[in-house]
C-alpha cells in the first residue's frame, strides 16, 4: 500500500507544482488562513485517489467537508489528508510545502507520507515496517539521533511560526544549532537526525501533524503533547495544543500551554 500512497503523494505534488509555476488567486478562510487553487486540487487528486485505493476507509481532509464528531467516534480506522500543508510557504515560493497523507488506527497514526514536490522529496514510513528518505539518489532508512544525557541538541523550529514560548523552552538546553523550517518537513529532520527536537506549543490541526507523527515515531523519535502524555488522534475537536518532536535519550520537560492550563 505504501508504494501507490506514495504515488498518489507525486501525483497531488504535480497539480500543485503547475499551480506553483505560473500566478495564481489566494483566498482565505473564516480563521485568515490562506487558500490556494493548489490545495484544491490537491485535494481532489488525493481524496479520489484513497477512494479508489481503500474504498471503505472515510477521509477527513483539510479542504474536504468537516465529519462531526458524532460520525467521527465510530471511526477505526481513517485517512488523515493536509493535502498542502505550508501554504504560507507556498505563497513565499521558497520550496517548503509538502502533501501530508496518514492513515490513523485506534487514535495512532501507522501510515505516513510526505512530499516536498518542489524539493523532490519524499519521506515515508510504515508502522513496524521502518522510515525512509527517497530522493533523486535512491531511497534510504532513516534513524533519529540517540542523544546521551546532556548531550548539546540541534533544534528546529518553524518559520512562519515564531513563539517566545518556544525560545524559553529551547533556553532549558545546550543549543548547539538552529535551524527554521515550513511545514511538516520539520518533523523529518528529527527523524532522520538531522535536528533533535522540533517544539511548538500553538495550536495545529491533527492534519498537521499526523504524516510527521507517524514517519518520526517509526524512526524512533518521540513525540508528544507538550506536558508530554501521548499525541492521539481524532478527539473531539481536530486541534491538537501543540506538541514536541524529540530524539532518543532527551531529558524533555512538559510545557503547559495557556489551553492546557485551562483543562486542570
Amino acid at each position: 500500500m505504501i508504494d501507490r500512497i506514495t504515488g498518489l503523494a507525486r501525483m497531488a505534488g504535480k497539480r500543485i507544482m503547475e499551480v506553483y509555476s505560473r500566478p495564481f488567486t489566494v483566498e482565505y478562510k473564516d480563521d485568515s488562513s490562506p487558500l490556494t487553487e493548489a490545495d484544491k486540487a490537491s485535494h481532489a487528486v488525493i481524496e479520489a485517489g484513497l477512494r479508489q485505493i481503500a474504498p471503505d476507509l472515510p477521509v477527513i481532509s483539510e479542504e474536504g467537508e468537516e465529519v462531526p464528531f458524532s460520525i467521527r467516534k465510530g471511526f477505526r480506522s481513517f485517512w488523515l489528508v493536509d493535502p498542502l500543508d505550508g501554504t504560507k510557504e507556498f505563497i513565499k515560493r521558497n520550496g517548503e510545502f509538502t502533501v501530508n497523507i496518514a492513515l490513523i488506527e485506534d487514535t495512532v497514526p501507522v501510515l505516513g507520507v510526505i512530499y516536498a514536490p518542489a524539493k523532490g522529496l519524499m519521506y515515508f514510513a510504515r508502522r513496524g515496517k521502518g522510515a525512509y528518505r527517497e530522493d533523486a539518489g535512491g531511497s534510504r532508512r532513516i534513524q533519529a539521533a540517540h542523544l546521551r544525557p546532556g548531550a548539546s541538541i540541534k533544534a528546529v523550529v518553524s518559520r512562519s511560526h515564531p513563539s517566545p514560548a518556544i525560545e524559553e523552552y529551547l533556553g532549558a538546553f545546550t543549543v548547539e544549532s538552529r535551524v527554521e523550517a515550513g511545514s511538516s518537513l520539520k518533523f523529518c529532520l528529527v527523524a532522520e537526525g538531522t535536528a533533535d527536537i522540533y517544539p511548538r506549543f500553538g495550536e495545529t490541526w491533527e492534519w498537521d501533524t499526523a504524516a510527521g507523527h507517524a514517519i518520526a515515531a517509526e524512526a524512533g523519535a518521540l513525540v508528544t503533547l507538550p506536558d508530554l502524555a501521548p499525541l492521539t488522534y481524532n478527539k473531539e475537536g481536530l486541534k491538537n495544543p501543540g506538541f514536541i518532536a524529540a530524539s532518543q535519550g532527551m531529558r524533555l520537560k512538559p510545557y503547559l500551554t495557556p489551553r492546557l492550563r485551562k483543562t486542570l
